[in-house]
């Protein structure tokens, strides 16, 4: 063998390697959740507003919430067994 046959042969290679890496990290992209993913990788911070967090349900709101739900759940049963 030459060494332009051997030369484009590992060219080749070497491009067909490059594609499949660069296929694997588009769809390592896609499926790292975002908590995982290093601070390097994530998006710039884009706007100066705080983050909004929800304030978490007293008792009492759980409390609520459970008998609204079970009365709402209740009621679909009911409509469809009619």
């Amino acid at each position: 063998m030459d060494t332009s046959a051997i030369l484009a042969s590992l060219r080749a290679e070497r491009d067909r390697i490059g594609k499949a890496i660069d296929a694997l990290e588009a769809l390592d992209s896609r499926t790292t959740s975002k908590a995982t993913r290093s601070t390097s990788q994530r998006p710039a911070k884009t706007s100066d507003k705080p983050i909004r967090r929800r304030k978490p349900l007293t008792a009492a709101a759980k409390k609520h919430l459970s008998k609204m739900m079970k009365k709402r759940w209740a009621e679909r049963k009911k409509k469809q067994k009619a």
